[in-house]
């Protein structure tokens, strides 16, 4: 994939991983230590654009989303949170935390059998993070996480609509063990910085923030 260059003072910061990895968590948890350091932050999530909500829940709702039309309104939706939010931001300096990047439209789409050359340019306008957290858990973890209490699952969330299995709960084991190995696949390409997310919670934090130091001059990106 051959991403837009650079040209911004802003930070990216991506996470990825399977659904119960805990990178939503991790992520809220950078989020707060950099307000409480004053810093110019913006957080921004998956699928959580207004202009293509109204068209997703009715899609899913009556089941009518194909692979090709789930790829293209996912793709919609970053696209005008890209223009609208991510991009501005970096521009004007702040350190911008996204939670799922364009990695989750290549390992799921990919999964549901679409071209990944032609998943990879559609997303091509977008620019690279500076970093991106990997939070690697076993699959039977991620599914007990996700099933422990869970009523039911969503037929597109389970995977129901590529026909693995009738069982929602059979299906969702096959879709998340596919989207493992296609992360797996990404993680040297794309130069995942792998966490261990089968720790307490407080440690992947302290390690995600140390490394996040790191790289990033956080002094720097305080608000005056």
């Amino acid at each position: 994939m051959t991403f837009t260059q650079r040209n911004y003072p802003g930070k990216l910061i991506a996470v990825e991983g399977l659904d119960g990895s805990g990178k939503s968590t991790q992520l809220y948890l950078v989020k707060r230590w950099l307000e409480l350091q004053g810093s110019r932050v913006y957080f921004t999530e998956w699928n959580s654009s207004v202009l293509v909500k109204k068209a997703t829940s009715k899609g899913k709702k009556r089941q009518l989303l194909t692979p090709t039309s789930f790829c293209l309104i996912h793709a919609t939706d970053f696209a005008d949170r890209y223009e609208r939010q991510i991009l501005p931001l970096l521009r004007a300096g702040f350190i911008v935390l996204a939670d799922r990047y364009v990695y989750t439209a290549l390992a799921r789409d990919a999964v549901r059998g679409l071209d990944k050359d032609w998943i990879s340019k559609l997303y091509s306008f977008a620019v690279p993070p500076d970093i991106i957290f990997y939070f690697e858990v076993p699959l039977e973890t991620s599914l007990s996480r996700i099933l422990d209490g869970r009523p039911a699952l969503k037929y597109h969330e389970a995977g129901l609509d590529m026909g693995w299995s009738t069982d929602p709960y059979e299906s969702f084991r096959v879709f998340q063990g596919k989207i493992l190995n296609e992360y797996s696949s990404m993680r040297s390409k794309y130069g995942f910085t792998t966490i261990d997310a089968t720790r307490e919670i407080h440690i992947q934090q302290a390690e995600v923030r140390r490394l996040i130091a790191e790289k990033i001059d956080i002094p720097s990106f305080r608000s005056s």
